[in-house]
């Protein structure tokens, strides 16, 4: 453990229990959690999904659901003011003035209803008190400090209408308004490809040193830490396990749970499945193109080429992965195949031509082609249990009812990895991966033919991951399924498929087999990605081989 003690810290946290009191008793979330970040320091506090980084980031300004949560013990110091148990005025001051949070998603975060204009200004007008002409200004100068492109312009902008990686840099621009002195930045990079995970991060660095600001850094992907931060806190069920300097941390962990966690790379993909018979689903220049209208009537006077004359060729058993920067067209291809938005261009599903197919007609075929979406917890109904939410294909495409729809959903529980009460529950009550186990097992009872994972894995942390991408193999065997993998994260994608599909701005500009792609690219592009996703998995292989 870190010895150190703080010599005029910032924040300082001893101590702290955090207790949630549920209809079956009470979970202690976190106990004696003790740590300390000094001025213009940068801190990690990293763990798997469940370990209680979030409920200790949540518990300093006071965002745990009280009185459902509450602190058995502990203190949390800032500057020398005791945070826990003051009073909501006080932490309304703190909130956004001396301590700026950003959250894990930021799409969530963001108000759908108001502009980027707007959700700037309401802080600098709350707590600088400045006039909306003068707090407009700021928020510009914010954006261009964050590096969004057009800043002007996108100030007007709705989060909809924003990138993944636009809406994080907007929440760092709304986290920095009022310069604080200590930043908290929850997962900042999870939901980002590599390119934009790299920009945020050194933009982070920048900030916090032209600011002399200091950083917590709430995450599980050990690559981060090891390029952000100057000490890390690992913290295993509740509990601060291991500290210490980052280098030493990653160089010589003493504890096993550390090195589980340093160790947890997803690895390449050893058995290739060949590809035989005829195609399961073909596609042949397809595009799907946005109008742009401008002017009183609305006139179309271009258009955004989202996926612009992609081919390709998946066969029974295998899996193709597509892989490309944020905005590169990935997701919009697969809403493309699934029939989900138009497009131009052929598609065929088992020697079928779908294209052209009216939505009553594709009815039958929505059972064989199923899709499993990066958040589970967007995409999983809170208000219904898990077992209606499996079962809920079965009844729409009428294929069971009563005691045999319940066997089925409990069987597919099981094939996912999960026990039968869990039917029984709510997805709010479960853990980022527990949740993705259930979408998948949503889309899995309908026995399809063809399974879409968008984004699948990018919220979970590498330990769960590596869980996920072998149940996904398995089922695979099992079940002869095709995989159709969407991924900014080029290592997930090298542990599952067979051949890949690199995308740029709606186009794709490499295709091949996996091995090959990753072996000896020949685009520029793709050996950027590759360079850039496989920096820390070069650096573990060395670390550990000492």
């Amino acid at each position: 453990m870190d010895s150190r003690r703080p010599s005029k810290a910032l924040l300082e946290i001893r101590n702290l229990s955090v207790r949630f009191a549920m209809p079956t008793g009470y979970i202690d979330a976190v106990q004696d959690v003790s740590l300390y970040i000094e001025p213009g320091e940068r801190i990690a506090l990293v763990g798997e999904s469940g370990s209680g980084k979030s409920v200790t980031a949540a518990s300093i300004l006071g965002l745990l659901p009280y009185p459902r949560a509450s602190h058995p013990g502990g203190s949390i110091s800032f500057e020398g003011e005791q945070l826990l148990g003051a009073g909501e005025s006080m932490l309304r001051r703190i909130r956004g003035d001396r301590i700026g949070m950003i959250f894990q998603e930021p799409m969530v975060s963001l108000n759908p209803l108001h502009t980027i204009e707007k959700q700037i200004c309401e802080t600098l007008i709350l707590h600088k008190k400045m006039k909306e002409r003068d707090a407009r200004r700021r928020a510009l100068q914010l954006l261009q400090q964050v590096r969004i492109r057009d800043p002007e312009r996108q100030l007007n902008s709705w989060p909809h209408q924003l990138s993944g990686g636009q809406r994080q840099r907007v929440m760092i621009a709304m986290a920095l308004a009022n310069e604080p002195r200590l930043l908290i930045a929850d997962e900042p990079t999870t939901a980002v490809d590599v390119t934009t995970q790299a920009q945020i991060l050194a933009l982070l660095d920048e900030i916090c040193r032209d600011l002399d600001m200091a950083l917590l850094l709430i995450t599980h992907d050990l690559g981060v830490v090891r390029k952000t931060a100057d000490r890390v806190y690992v913290m295993q069920n509740g509990r601060i396990v291991e500290s210490g300097a980052t280098t030493r941390i990653f160089e010589a962990p003493s504890e096993e749970y550390t090195r589980t966690l340093i160790e947890a790379e997803p690895k390449a993909r050893h058995t290739v499945t060949e590809a035989t018979g005829k195609p399961l689903l073909e596609a042949h220049q397809v595009g799907v193109w946005f109008s742009v209208r401008r002017g009183i009537l609305r006139r179309t006077v271009d258009h955004v080429k989202a996926v612009d004359g992609v081919s390709l060729t998946l066969h029974p058993g295998r899996t193709v992965g597509v892989v490309g920067e944020s905005g590169s067209g990935k997701t919009t291809l697969a809403l493309a195949l699934l029939r989900l938005t138009r497009s131009r261009g052929a598609i065929s599903f088992k020697d079928q031509r779908i294209d052209g197919l009216r939505r009553n007609a594709l009815k039958d075929l929505r059972r064989q082609m199923q899709i499993v979406f990066q958040d589970p917890y967007g995409s999983l109904s809170p208000r219904m249990s898990v077992g209606d939410i499996i079962a809920e294909g079965l009844a729409a495409h009428g294929i069971s009812e009563g005691q045999e729809q319940e066997s089925l959903v409990v069987d597919t529980l099981g094939e996912v990895g999960l026990e039968p009460d869990v039917r029984l529950r709510y997805p709010h009550e479960f853990s980022g991966g527990q949740r993705q186990r259930i979408a998948l097992a949503r889309a899995l009872i309908l026995k399809p033919a063809l399974i879409v994972l968008d984004e699948p894995t990018s919220a979970l942390d590498r330990a769960v991951q590596s869980q996920m991408i072998d149940l996904l193999l398995r089922l695979q065997e099992t079940h002869g399924l095709s995989y159709l993998f969407i991924s900014h994260d080029l290592r997930v994608v090298r542990a599952l498929a067979d051949e890949i599909i690199v995308m740029r701005s709606g186009r794709v500009v490499e295709h091949g087999a996996a091995d090959q792609v990753f072996t000896a690219p020949e685009n520029d592009y793709t050996r950027s990605l590759i360079k850039a996703a496989m920096d820390f998995e070069v650096w573990n292989d060395s670390a550990f081989s000492q």
